[in-house]
């Protein structure tokens, strides 16, 4: 999630316990990115963050490639 976030120009802004911040430099948006260790995210969790930075599932398919 972090690295898709990466390639559309979303950086790393702080961490905040097992929550990573992410920032869109051009709107000043930040979206919330939980980090647990091995496990994986809960589909809702990804969906959510697919819809607050604006992508559409096809496309952040293609990020994580």
């Amino acid at each position: 999630m972090l690295r898709a976030l990466s390639r559309i120009g979303w950086v790393f802004d702080r961490q905040t316990g097992s929550h990573v911040i992410m920032v869109d430099q051009a709107t000043g948006v930040t979206v919330s990115v939980p980090v647990h260790g091995s496990r994986d995210m809960t589909p809702g969790a990804v969906r959510a963050i697919i819809s607050a930075v604006g992508v559409s599932v096809d496309e952040f398919r293609r990020l994580l490639k």
